[in-house]
C-alpha cells in the first residue's frame, strides 16, 4: 500500500522521503488515454549492472525513469505488467499498463488516487483500487500535527480494459479497500479492508460476490499474497500487546490515519485458519510474496537499521529459518514478484536515482 496510503507503498515514501503518494491534489483525469507507445527515455530497456553481492540477480533492466513508479506485477503470460506511478509530473499514483518491455505504456484510470493492480484471467482485464468516486483530485495529506501517519484513503476496486476502457466499480464499501491479489486459479481475490472497522484481510469471488474476512485480531493485517498452489496466503500484520498501544491505534483509525511502526510476516490457510507469525525481526517487513516453488516468501525490510530508509530484499522459510538477504543496494528495494515462468523478478528501488526519492522499476534475471 502506498500513503496516504496504500500500506505496501507507503514505506517507501516514509525511508526515502520521496513524494509518493504523499502529495496533495493533482490533476484530474476525464479519460484514459496512451501516455506513449514506446519508453520514453534511453533508460529505459537498459541493462545496467547488479550489485556485486547480488549473486542471485542476473542482467538487470532498467522499465522506467523518472517519477515514483511502484507495485509492477506480470500477467499470467508474462507479457504485460500493470504499476501505479506519478510520471509526467502527476502529484499522486495513477494505474497503468505496458508491455513487459516497458513498450505500449497506457494510462487505465480516470483521477484520484490508485494502487495495487492485477491482471484477471486473460490478461485483457485488470482490477485495481482507485479514490476518483470520492473526489478527482488527489486526496489531501493528514495533519501533520499528528506526526507520521499515513492516511487510509477511501478506495474502491475497479475494473477496467487493459486499454483503459469499460471501467466498472466492483466494491463499494467507501473506505479503504485495496491491496487486491487474484488466486492461482482466477476465481477469487484477496484483500484488504476497513469495511468492518479494522484493516483486515477478505478474499471475494472476482465478480465481488462472496465475500469472505479472514482475520479479525485487532490491529493492521494487509498486504495478502496466494501461495502459488492456491492453499496459503502470506501477509504482514502488527498486533497490539496493551491496551493502551491498541486504543492509540484504534483513535487514529477513526480519523482514517495510521502510524506505520513494526510489521512481521504471517502466513495463513486460504480459509483463515492456522494463522502463524513466520518473522521476529523488527522493523518494518512487507510486501511479501512467494518463490516459485512455494518453499519460500520473499519481501522487504530493514530490520537491520529500523531507522533507515535502506530497505533490501530477502527470502526466508515459511518456519521462518534460513534468512537469505537478496539485494544489497543502500537504497530501497521492495515489491518483489517472480515472473510466471520464474526465471525473472521484478522489483521497484532507488538505486541509480538522479533525484532523491525518485523510484524506478527493474526486472533481474534470476539465478536460483
Amino acid at each position: 500500500m502506498i500513503p496516504s496510503p496504500n500500506f505496501r507503498t507507503g514505506l517507501t515514501a516514509a525511508f526515502t522521503l520521496s513524494a509518493l503518494t504523499l502529495a496533495a491534489c493533482g490533476p484530474k483525469a476525464d479519460a484514459p488515454a496512451a501516455d506513449s507507445a514506446a519508453p520514453a527515455s534511453a533508460a529505459v530497456g537498459k541493462v545496467i549492472a547488479a550489485d556485486s553481492a547480488e549473486a542471485h540477480f542476473g542482467a538487470l533492466t532498467q522499465l522506467t525513469d523518472g517519477g515514483e513508479n511502484a507495485e509492477a506485477y506480470w500477467s499470467a503470460d508474462g507479457q504485460y505488467i500493470t504499476f501505479q506511478s506519478t510520471r509526467d509530473g502527476r502529484s499522486c499514483d495513477q494505474q497503468y499498463t505496458m508491455k513487459a518491455d516497458g513498450s505500449e505504456l497506457t494510462k487505465v484510470s480516470v483521477g484520484g488516487k490508485t494502487t495495487c493492480g492485477w491482471f484477471l484471467p486473460g490478461g485483457n482485464r485488470l482490477f485495481f483500487a482507485a479514490t476518483h468516486h470520492a473526489d478527482s483530485a488527489c486526496p489531501p495529506r493528514p495533519d501533520p500535527s499528528n506526526g507520521y501517519v499515513w492516511g487510509i484513503d477511501k478506495y474502491d476496486i475497479y475494473t477496467v480494459n487493459r486499454d483503459g476502457s469499460d471501467l466498472q466499480r466492483l466494491t463499494n464499501y467507501g473506505v479503504y479497500t485495496a491491496e487486491g491479489v487474484l488466486s492461482p486459479d482466477g476465481k477469487r481475490i484477496v484483500f484488504t479492508s476497513l469495511k468492518d472497522g479494522d484493516l483486515d484481510i477478505y478474499t471475494m469471488n472476482v465478480d465481488g460476490t462472496d465475500v469472505k474476512r479472514l482475520t479479525t485480531t485487532p490491529g493492521y493485517d494487509g498486504g495478502p499474497w496466494w501461495s502459488p498452489d492456491g492453499t496459503k496466503i502470506v501477509y504482514r500484520a502488527w498486533h497490539y500487546d496493551n491496551e493502551q498501544d491498541l486504543k492509540a491505534y484504534q483513535d487514529l483509525l477513526a480519523k482514517n490515519m495510521i502510524r506505520p511502526n513494526k510489521m512481521e510476516l504471517w502466513v495463513m490457510n486460504a480459509d483463515g485458519s492456522e494463522q502463524r507469525q513466520i518473522t521476529q525481526l523488527g522493523g518494518a517487513n512487507f510486501g511479501p510474496s512467494w518463490t516459485p516453488d512455494g518453499q519460500r516468501i520473499i519481501f522487504s525490510s530493514n530490520h537491520k537499521n529500523p531507522r533507515s530508509r535502506n530497505f533490501d530484499l530477502y527470502t526466508v522459510k515459511l518456519d521462518g529459518s534460513d534468512l537469505q538477504q537478496i539485494t544489497f543496494n543502500p537504497e530501497f528495494d521492495g515489491f518483489p514478484m517472480f515472473s510466471p515462468d520464474g526465471s525473472k523478478l521484478i522489483f521497484a528501488s532507488n538505486r541509480g536515482a538522479t533525484k532523491e526519492g525518485e523510484t524506478n522499476l527493474f526486472v533481474a534475471e534470476w539465478k536460483p
